[in-house]
């Protein structure tokens, strides 16, 4: 299955989750293009460099190195050799990721790593989920599958507390707090100069909502093109 998927989408919209069993179902890799526009924020925050200055984020983006593991059962992404996959999921890296990646030299390095990630599968002949928010646009406008993925921004938020509380309690001010975050970043995502969030013309749009991750990849699989 030499397939490649794209999948976009909102944040807290289920991509990760969902792209990551498409290719364990499909036995193709996964590549998680936010986990790497994190690992690039996570580096700038602990050199000290500001998120909201883009010339300094600019002047520095080339120098770490950014490796990301494809195999969708244990995916890692790593920052000059170290492992910072968990790292990267927390609160400061999430509140600066956006404006990072909003940053055209951040973003045509990273695209230039995906793009080699997409050309080793295919050499291999093995398929590739390639998640993120212009993948479908930018990054792999010939994907075979393209697959714009929403959800009730509720519902996200609702997702999204429940992902950073773990085993703890939930509570609806959490909620509410998250849901805020998360439309801020819609917005700033949507509306910024170089690779905004958007659908491809020709992307097949899902609205996970009330759709459990079984039937949203149920519903990825059955729109793959026929190759036999």
């Amino acid at each position: 299955m030499s397939l490649i998927i794209a999948v976009d989408g909102p944040s807290g919209s289920g991509k990760s989750s969902t792209s990551r069993q498409v290719a364990i179902r499909l036995g193709a890799r996964y590549v998680d293009t936010g986990a790497m526009y994190r690992a690039m924020t996570w580096w700038m925050l602990r050199e000290g460099i500001d998120p909201d200055d883009p010339s300094a984020v600019a002047a520095r983006c080339g120098e770490p190195a950014i490796e990301l593991r494809d195999d969708p059962r244990d995916p890692h992404v790593s920052v000059d050799g170290i492992d910072v996959s968990a790292e990267i999921r927390g609160a400061e890296v999430g509140a600066a990721v956006s404006r990072v990646s909003a940053v055209p030299e951040v973003r045509s390095r990273l695209v230039a790593i995906q793009r080699a990630l997409v050309a080793g599968a295919r050499e291999r002949d093995e398929g590739v989920v390639v998640e993120g928010r212009d993948i479908g646009t930018v990054v792999l406008p010939d994907a075979d599958l393209k697959v714009f993925l929403t959800a009730d921004a509720a519902a996200r938020a609702e997702r999204r507390a429940r992902e950073q509380a773990g085993d703890g309690p939930v509570d609806g001010d959490a909620v509410r707090a998250t849901e805020e975050h998360l439309l801020s970043r819609d917005a700033i995502d949507s509306t910024r100069a170089v690779s905004p969030l958007a659908a491809a013309d020709d992307a097949v749009h899902i609205d996970g909502t009330y759709l459990s991750l079984d039937e949203v990849v149920d519903e990825i699989v059955s729109r793959l093109p026929d190759r036999t």
